[in-house]
């Protein structure tokens, strides 16, 4: 009794063909990546604004420290964690803040890094897009 299947030809043709496939979609592909991971920046910096707000409402001025509106940066993908932007606070006023998020990878190698920051006003803002 003879089983039917594929040989190794047929498998390696489809393969080939799939690759190509993928080859000619991956440029269309980059920009809407970089758009989904860029929403990671978005969402951090949301936080550090609520928790910035929290401390001005607690305090009457604004904080330098993460540590102090309890905000803990996720660890980077260089720490072996999962998050490809890095977190700071550039500056703090009684009536005003900067905190900017700036990648870490290149996420469609053409040497710019995303960054992105957020003010008193809560609305982050693409400073460089990638």
């Amino acid at each position: 009794m003879k089983v039917s299947g594929y040989n190794l030809q047929e498998v390696l043709i489809v393969l080939v063909i799939i690759g190509i496939l993928l080859l000619l979609a991956l440029p269309n592909l980059m920009p809407l990546i970089s758009k989904a991971k860029s929403t990671e920046a978005q969402l951090q910096l949301s936080h550090i604004y609520n928790s910035q707000t929290t401390y001005r409402y607690m305090y009457s001025k604004y904080s330098t420290d993460f540590s102090e509106i309890d905000f803990e940066a996720p660890k980077t993908v260089n720490e072996n964690g999962r998050a490809n932007y890095s977190y700071e606070i550039l500056s703090a006023t009684n009536n005003s803040f900067i905190a900017r998020a700036t990648a870490i990878t290149d996420f469609d190698g053409d040497g710019v890094f995303n960054v992105w920051e957020i003010d008193e006003n809560g609305a982050p803002k693409q400073i460089l897009k990638d």
